[in-house]
């Protein structure tokens, strides 16, 4: 099969239509390569599947453990855990709709593709922005990538080797970061957006989608987010999720356009909290979201029966596995034929796009780049070693089989990063 054949057969699988110059996820998908990846994540695991990665067999040694799934340089950043009830601001993986029991492999390799296609995406920016201040900003240089990846590799393996000697454990995880590193600054903006932080009214998620000066509260009318609910279908969806919240529901919008990957797929915002109007911090979202199979479970079945769990109570289940400190609001629901999961959206989430370490004096100059990655590989190494709390057998596999893999790992993923650029040029081609 041709791979523009490949190409549009998976899109109409996968999307439920032809690649479109109209669809929302297309056109976040033919923005950069970056977004193309993030929005096919299934294939890659196809790819897989078929040969056209040939990943080490040493590194399928490795015991298999919860895994990310959609493992990219964007799907990290800061959130309060214990979701909005919590009151410590964590680095951490942030985006647990495609995981599964799986093989750490797939999250690490998918890293370092997202490593390379985010330099990428952060001179695409330049070379189109019409910011004077972004285009002046020092870029990281392709040349730079394999290095940022092999400290990833490195710093994963050195994780793996602390928790051996009883240096860290399965309440480890990343709370703070000096002023010197690439996050320094993006923390701050994390707690400053907690419950009692400065912005808390401004920037933490409640502020941005709910009017906070009407009474009773609601959601802001803004059509290129929310949509209004039907009165009897909001009726229905106040009465089907009461009993997974912890207060009143006290309005509820369509969210819209959301998300690359996942945009296609439908999610509803309810508005929690004391029926009367009571202090804003008592007040907070959470998301109803229809949820996808898993993306390498659409190639690989029988990793663990584990995955034979519905889409929506798998990623409950591995999300809770993964996150130190789960959310408290962490659900799957059956409605309208549909599995949903229920989880809190984090009043302090402060995300990570790839212009935010590609480019800028910390990013190019000091080794801001490679830092990033060096922690994601940190947080990422807990959330695996979290799979299997009874025994060391999963980091004593990974010291014992990643490093010698390193080269060859970083190779494969800086090629596939190729292939992903044609797929893009493709893509965009066959839009109609």
């Amino acid at each position: 099969m041709s791979r523009e054949k490949l190409l549009s057969t998976y899109i109409k699988r996968h999307d439920g239509c032809e690649p479109s110059a109209t669809l929302a996820k297309h056109e976040k998908m033919a923005s950069s390569p970056f977004h193309f990846f993030r929005g096919t994540a299934p294939l890659m695991y196809q790819d897989i599947f078929d040969g056209l990665i040939a990943l080490p067999d040493e590194v399928y040694s490795i015991p298999v453990t919860t895994i990310m799934g959609d493992c990219h340089t964007s799907n990290f950043g800061f959130l309060s855990e214990e979701g909005s009830h919590g009151e410590t601001l964590v680095f951490t993986p942030n985006d647990f709709d495609d995981a599964c029991v799986g093989h750490a492999v797939w999250d690490i390799f998918r890293y370092l593709v997202s490593l390379n296609l985010a330099q990428q995406a952060g001179q695409l920016l330049q070379e189109t922005t019409e910011d004077l201040t972004m285009r002046q900003k020092p870029l990281v240089y392709a040349s730079d990538v394999p290095e940022a990846q092999k400290g990833f590799l490195t710093q994963y393996t050195l994780t793996c080797e602390a928790s051996i000697r009883g240096e860290n454990n399965s309440q480890s995880a990343i709370t703070k970061f000096e002023q010197d590193h690439i996050l320094h600054k993006r923390w701050q903006k994390g707690l400053q957006r907690l419950v009692g932080g400065s912005a808390f009214n401004l920037k933490s998620s409640l502020a941005k989608s709910v009017d906070l000066s009407t009474s009773p509260l609601r959601f802001k009318v803004d059509p290129l987010k929310f949509e209004p609910i039907h009165s009897d279908i909001k009726a229905n969806l106040i009465n089907q999720f009461r009993p997974y919240v912890d207060d009143e529901i006290i309005d509820c919008v369509e969210r819209l356009d959301a998300g690359t990957g996942s945009n296609n797929l439908k999610r509803y915002y309810l508005l929690v909290g004391p029926r009367s109007q009571a202090p804003t911090e008592l007040y907070h979202i959470v998301e109803v979201k229809q949820q996808n199979l898993a993306a390498p479970l659409n190639y690989f079945t029988d990793l663990s029966p584990v995955n034979r769990l519905n889409h929506a109570h798998l990623t409950v289940n591995c999300q809770r596995q993964m996150q130190r400190r789960p959310d408290l609001i962490i659900d799957d629901a059956l409605w309208q034929g549909i599995h949903w999961l229920v989880r809190s959206r984090h009043h302090a989430r402060v995300g990570i796009d790839p212009e935010h370490i590609v480019l800028g004096k910390r990013a190019a100059q000091k080794g801001g780049f490679k830092q990033y990655a060096q922690s994601c590989a940190e947080v990422l190494c807990y959330a695996h070693m979290r799979g299997d709390r009874r025994s060391m057998a999963f980091q004593q596999f990974c010291i014992n089989q990643l490093p010698k893999q390193f080269e060859q790992l970083i190779e494969l993923a800086n090629n596939y990063a190729q292939q992903v650029n044609t797929d893009w040029q493709l893509f965009k081609s066959l839009r109609k």
